[in-house]
């Protein structure tokens, strides 16, 4: 089966299945794209039984290949990433995403989300 972002965004359902699924956003980052922003990406996922099992996201400008699978890691242009072991969330950068959904419903839940977030003293 295969899931297309930019299908679903322009109306299409789709459901997730157990069956082997792609899942392909071929301009992740559409909204940076229209405005020439930089940060584009091609992202690809793969899931069975509802779970995935690899993903790739392709960073055009930046030509970075981001590659993970399931039980064996995280990689950028074949070297391993790994998480940071902060556990100071004070000494943390925070990074967040807003979306494009301006329905008043949706917008009252996001800002109620970013004052909790902005209450924790993070670093940035």
């Amino acid at each position: 089966s295969f899931i297309g972002e930019e299908s679903v965004a322009a109306g299409q359902g789709s459901i997730l299945t157990d069956n082997p699924t792609w899942i392909i956003d071929p301009i992740d980052g559409t909204t940076n794209f229209v405005h020439r922003f930089p940060f584009v990406a091609v992202s690809i996922g793969f899931v069975v039984n509802k779970k995935i099992e690899f993903g790739i996201v392709y960073s055009c400008i930046e030509d970075k290949m981001y590659t993970a699978r399931k039980g064996k890691g995280a990689f950028c242009n074949d070297q391993k990433l790994q998480v940071s072991g902060q556990q100071d969330i004070t000494k943390s950068l925070l990074v967040t995403e807003l979306g494009s959904n301006r329905d008043p419903e949706a917008i009252k839940i996001i800002l109620s989300n970013m004052e909790r977030l902005l209450s924790i003293p993070i670093h940035g």
